[in-house]
């Protein structure tokens, strides 16, 4: 193989795997093309060559030097031919994706319908992707969702205030449920489990006449909104409570250690598993072993497995 390529989502570590990408092919001699904006640019040709010192500094910028874009013009055959012509024409024989669901999904089309040798490196803040125990950005985004609860916590005990605080996760709870355990939350609203939101007033009330002045409940996005929450829990309770989105702030920043460490060790892999012939497989770890699942079984929901975690987050309230 002489000449593969790279197209990306944007979260933190996703510079990091591209670095990994690029200067591990650089050592097995192989030519690396940049594909800007996602399947867009996939779609329009807009490729670059990557080399060895055009990666240089980007280990520790969030998002990707990329760039990336939805497209929804791949979501047709027409696209999707006119894709996999921008891959002949510029002679690449192999394709890294790294992203997530969205990503992965259109990555397995390529290499199902169309036959082109792809590998998936999974890189999501909900960290949903099935059958990965961790993908590139979660951690960076459950960091960056802490920090800034942190900081709520301190006005909301000052104030004696109730809040409501909304995470990124459309169909997965991870952010929401692991910064509620890790930041001291009273509650979480998770997709994975219904909740209560009378029982929640009485336990807000409960707890305001036993003398307890602050209550914070993360929600993720995808189950509820905070304005809706927080109204509901003013009307339950007579008790003042503010709502907070935190938005697209979660998907940059500089990414963590552990995400640079993890996108540089996936990129990497990527390499080897072309290398040795694979295809519409994305790369994993587990037990700090490398291991694949076929795109097919990654792009499936992923079961989430929250209960543990919300018993221990009442338990500890």
């Amino acid at each position: 193989m002489k000449r593969i390529a790279i197209l990306t989502r944007d979260c933190a570590g996703v510079n990091a795997a591209i670095r990994a990408v690029v200067r591990t092919a650089a050592h097995y001699k192989m030519e690396v093309m940049g594909i800007q904006r996602g399947y867009q640019g996939l779609i329009e040709g807009d490729v670059i060559k990557l080399g060895h010192r055009s990666v240089s500094g980007i280990i520790n910028l969030g998002g990707t030097v990329l760039k990336t874009a939805r497209s929804k013009r791949f979501l047709t055959e027409e696209g999707q031919k006119q894709g996999v012509k921008t891959l002949k024409d510029n002679d690449i024989e192999g394709l890294i994706v790294i992203g997530g669901n969205g990503s992965l999904t259109a990555a397995h089309i390529l290499a199902a319908k169309y036959a082109i040798r792809v590998i998936g490196v999974p890189a999501t803040i909900d960290n949903d992707i099935n059958g990965i125990d961790l993908s590139i950005g979660a951690d960076t985004a459950v960091n960056v969702a802490l920090d800034a609860l942190d900081k709520i916590r301190d006005t909301a005990i000052s104030l004696e205030r109730i809040f409501v605080v909304e995470v990124m996760g459309r169909d997965c709870g991870y952010i929401a449920l692991r910064v509620a355990l890790a930041g001291g939350c009273e509650d979480v609203i998770l997709p994975e489990k219904d909740f209560d939101i009378n029982r929640m007033c009485e336990e807000i009330t409960e707890g305001n006449v036993s003398g307890k002045v602050s209550w914070i409940i993360t929600v993720a996005e995808g189950k509820a909104k905070a304005a809706d929450i927080a109204k509901q829990i003013t009307k339950g309770t007579g008790l003042e409570t503010r709502e907070v989105v935190l938005g697209h702030i979660q998907r940059g920043g500089r990414p963590t250690a552990l995400d640079r460490i993890l996108a540089a060790r996936m990129g990497a892999q990527a390499i080897e598993l072309l290398k040795n012939g694979e295809t519409d497989k994305c790369v994993g770890l587990k037990n700090d072993e490398f291991f694949t699942v076929s795109l097919g079984k990654a792009i499936k929901t992923k079961d989430i497995k929250v209960d543990s975690y919300y018993k221990l987050i009442k338990v500890l309230t």
